[in-house]
């Protein structure tokens, strides 16, 4: 299983242009649907975590996903699948990229590229929002915070902190009112 672990990441990192989030779709597909190693709910929960945690969000996701299939051996593989594909190609560019940084081939090709990756990165949003069971307000919540991201100087560190605490306050009061009703 470690290989095949180690396979599915490496076809994923090697196979994906734009970063992280482009991943997030070929990554849910491979894990979840086709191998049914992970549930959706687990899938978006893993999300939430790689993007609130330190370092690329691809490599975050590598990193739980194999640890929630094979413990500590299974996360390194997974991240090792993830990152050596970016680490050849990386190095073979190095070599060679300023021979051909002026080359108008190459210049067409990354801007070829460019469309695809917006539309790997929409295709997962729309996954997850689906998935995730949103009613309107949470939808509404999720527009704010990125139009506010998107129009402002506000760290999304800072919204992320913020939606923890208006979270944390909504369940706890939630709560107590669920005790009051019942000792009523």
């Amino acid at each position: 299983m470690l290989l095949e672990i180690f396979s599915i990441f490496f076809k994923v990192g090697a196979f994906t242009f734009g970063g992280g989030f482009a991943m997030i779709p070929i990554i849910q597909q491979e894990i979840v649907s086709k191998k049914n190693w992970i549930k959706d709910e687990d899938f978006i929960d893993i999300i939430s975590i790689a993007q609130s945690s330190p370092g690329p969000i691809a490599v975050n996701i590598s990193t739980y996903v194999g640890y929630k299939i094979k413990g500590f051996t299974g996360a390194v593989v997974a991240t090792l699948g993830t990152v050596m594909p970016s680490f050849i190609i990386i190095l073979f560019i190095a070599m060679f990229f300023y021979q051909f940084n002026d080359n108008i081939i190459i210049q067409k090709i990354f801007s070829g590229i460019r469309p695809a990756v917006v539309a790997l990165i929409l295709s997962a949003i729309y996954s997850l929002v689906r998935k995730s069971h949103f009613n309107y307000l949470h939808l509404l919540i999720a527009l704010a915070t990125a139009l506010i991201i998107a129009f402002t100087d506000v760290n999304p560190i800072y919204m992320i902190i913020i939606g923890i605490i208006i979270s944390i306050t909504f369940n706890k009061i939630k709560e107590d009112y669920m005790i009051d009703k019942k000792e009523n």
